[in-house]
């Protein structure tokens, strides 16, 4: 059986049934994000199907960005911790039937635990690996990193946990986009699995919360004089 495999999982087929009922009812900017996210998750879905891990997380990856990306600055990666702790601070005031925590404490704690003890997807390791800080001074740091997720774990606390979640998989996408893994390649296979199995169930309740609650105020999306097909 999938490990990854979740009862009444969401899909974009489902998802995008709802969007259509109710699109004409929401300002652009929601509309916008919800539907370019949902043609992301399509893509991803197909990857799936093909096995192909690599395209299945970018796709996925960029259908998060989709979603929750407003007109930003990108300087910095503490901008982007800030800015996947404020937006999933948001989603968690939605999530009434707590399926956020559902995904995190009775689905994949393990995998969620195994992704945090990952070296391989925590930035500052390859600053010391490529020669940008001393050898081992990454590792106090990820120590640090590995309580935080763990108490984070412990505490039951949604928004912290999957902002650290996020941050490791933001590493992991560095590695594909900027050219730094191999296509197929076996090293990075767990980080991917694992990635790919979160993004996969976490897209998609993202993007229904938002729908649910499509007549508040999300501001313009990324690029926003983009024009639907």
């Amino acid at each position: 059986m999938d490990e990854w495999k979740v009862p009444n999982q969401l899909t974009h087929t489902m998802l995008k049934a709802f969007q259509r009922k109710q699109r004409e009812t929401w300002s652009k900017g929601l509309s916008l994000r919800v539907h370019r996210a949902l043609s992301w998750l399509d893509r991803a879905e197909q990857e799936r199907h093909s096995k192909d891990l690599d395209a299945e997380f970018l796709f996925l990856w960029i259908g998060f960005n989709a979603a929750y990306a407003s007109e930003y600055s990108q300087d910095s990666r503490l901008n982007q911790r800030d800015a996947y702790a404020a937006f999933f601070e948001r989603i968690l005031t939605y999530d009434q039937s707590q399926q956020l925590y559902a995904m995190i404490w009775e689905h994949y704690p393990n995998k969620i635990r195994t992704l945090m003890n990952n070296p391989y997807v925590f930035q500052p390791f390859w600053d010391s690996a490529t020669g940008r800080n001393e050898p081992d001074a990454w590792k106090a740091s990820f120590d640090s990193a590995k309580r935080a997720g763990h108490k984070a774990l412990a505490e039951r606390d949604v928004v912290t946990s999957l902002s650290i979640i996020m941050d490791r998989l933001y590493t992991l996408r560095n590695q594909l986009v900027h050219g730094g893994a191999t296509w197929n390649g076996q090293l990075n296979r767990d980080q991917l699995r694992d990635g790919c199995g979160i993004l996969a169930h976490l897209l998609p309740m993202i993007i229904q919360l938002m729908m649910f609650n499509g007549n508040d105020l999300w501001g313009d999306a990324a690029y926003f004089m983009d024009q639907q097909s």
